[in-house]
């Protein structure tokens, strides 16, 4: 199927993007709790509850990464180049900052000396040896790319807004599940 073809996204597509969604609102949430907690178990364990999501976006970002090098996508909405460009390079820095947010938090991790655990389950090595004159470095790269994804990802949501309600193209509708398609009885 041709780009041209194509009028929306496929439903992996949309479910990769609207869980990633949800993971990353879940993690920015834990992430402004946990910071402010007292030295607790609790704290801990808000700490490795985000350190395992984080993973988890990790993952999902490489296997989204994969399908949208190797699925069709729609083709770009109609508008001045500049636009198509500024829209192609701001998905490309979402999908650079997917994978820089949670290795920095792996490296900030590392830099600590905190074991990386996957929900209790699985031990996963260090990015680096200890290095506590490290650790303040990697920690503000982390919280500094959570800025930048917050900030990028403001722009995203305005953008498809604005689509949607003010030149009313339809493109927020083509990462939307086809409600239509489950409302349809079969003939």
């Amino acid at each position: 199927m041709s780009r041209q073809a194509l009028a929306r996204y496929g439903r992996i597509a949309i479910l990769q993007h609207w869980v990633s969604v949800a993971l990353i609102v879940t993690l920015f949430g834990l992430g402004w709790r946990m910071v402010s907690l007292p030295l607790s178990p609790s704290k801990f364990e808000l700490y490795t509850f985000h350190k395992s999501l984080g993973l988890v976006v990790l993952a999902l970002s490489t296997v989204r990464l994969l399908w949208r090098v190797v699925s069709p996508v729609p083709a770009p909405v109609d508008g001045p180049v500049w636009q198509q460009r500024a829209a192609a390079a701001a998905h490309w820095a979402l999908y650079a900052l997917l994978f820089a947010l949670p290795l920095s938090g792996w490296l900030f991790n590392s830099f600590v000396g905190f074991p990386l655990s996957f929900l209790g389950l699985v031990n996963l090595p260090p990015l680096a040896a200890p290095e506590p004159t490290l650790k303040e470095n990697a920690r503000l790269a982390h919280l500094w790319l959570g800025y930048m994804l917050l900030a990028l990802l403001a722009i995203h949501a305005a953008a498809a807004l604005h689509h949607q309600f003010v030149k009313r193209d339809g493109t927020l509708s083509r990462m939307l599940p086809d409600l239509s398609q489950a409302t349809r009885r079969p003939t």
